[in-house]
């Protein structure tokens, strides 16, 4: 049975979870999972739902059916193929540990993606990338070419078909333009419990005001530095012991796992973008599921 996601959100009204569930039922499809939420502050209603068509129904007869429905309750709506996986475009810089953890959980199906490809501003990953026979982008940026190689990447974006872009501790702001045209297409770990210690160097400045609490957060990318809606947040907990160098250290293991699972969410249609927030759902069952061990 072919297995489908459909998401939703709309202005809040009656009717809404009943006319999904009876075209589902009319469709010949069953719910398998279901999440929903209201907010009351922007009168918005957020919905996705997992199913399977029992009688084969196709994706396309499945959204033209859909499309009055959508029309009647004003949706922003989609239905996916769950067994189509994500094109994503990598991006790294001279810090490794959150690529070669995705490309880890990519290769054991532990992440269901297509990664078309890494760019880089150096060629410290080449090799990695290259072994793993993903191609392999260096566009170096100076404040001199940025324009330029700002126009190289967009080219790499189209010509590989990424529909999401992830800053794997890609070390370049983006510019204003460049944000505008990817919103809510761009991910971004930031190795820091936003909204604190912005900027470049978090981890010198949690050291500096002796926190006890460090963290990483996974947002949206947007024109304003790290304030993008958020997705995914954990901390890790340090004594007033510890060297700088040890908050970068144990700051390495959270950055991966936040942004593994800020992508997990995108990918499986469970993040929606609510003004300067998200509304991120709980993951279906069995979407966790590696296809091998290693």
């Amino acid at each position: 049975m072919s297995s489908y996601v459909l998401t939703v959100q709309c202005p809040t009204t009656r009717g809404i979870v009943a006319a999904i569930a009876n075209y589902l039922a009319d469709q010949g499809c069953n719910l398998t999972d279901s999440h929903q939420y209201d907010d009351e502050l922007t009168g918005r209603f957020f919905m996705r739902v997992s199913f399977t068509s029992e009688t084969g129904a196709g994706l396309a007869a499945l959204q033209k059916g859909f499309t009055p429905i959508a029309e009647t309750f004003d949706m922003d709506w989609a239905i996916y193929d769950q067994g189509a996986k994500m094109k994503v475009l990598l991006m790294v810089s001279n810090f490794g540990h959150c690529l070669n953890d995705l490309l880890y959980r990519w290769r054991i199906g532990a992440l269901p993606i297509e990664i078309v490809g890494v760019v880089s501003n150096h060629m410290t990953y080449q090799k990695v990338v290259v072994n793993h026979d993903i191609p392999f982008h260096h566009i170096k940026v100076t404040k001199e070419n940025k324009p330029e190689a700002e126009a190289r990447l967009l080219a790499v974006v189209e010509e590989s078909g990424a529909e999401l872009v992830v800053l794997a501790r890609y070390m370049q702001i983006l510019s204003d333009a460049l944000c505008q045209k990817m919103s809510g297409r761009i991910i971004n770990i930031h190795h820091s419990f936003l909204p604190s210690f912005k900027g470049a160097n978090p981890y010198k400045q949690a050291y500096e005001r002796g926190v006890k609490l460090i963290g990483a957060t996974s947002h949206y990318v947007t024109a304003d530095l790290d304030e993008g809606p958020i997705i995914e947040q954990d901390t890790v907990r340090i004594t007033h012991a510890q060297s700088p160098d040890d908050y970068v250290s144990l700051g390495r293991d959270v950055e991966a796992q936040v942004l593994a699972r800020a992508i997990h969410a995108h990918v499986q249609h469970r993040s929606f973008l609510n003004g300067n927030k998200t509304v991120v759902f709980p993951a279906s069952p069995g979407s966790y599921a590696s296809e091998r061990m290693g």
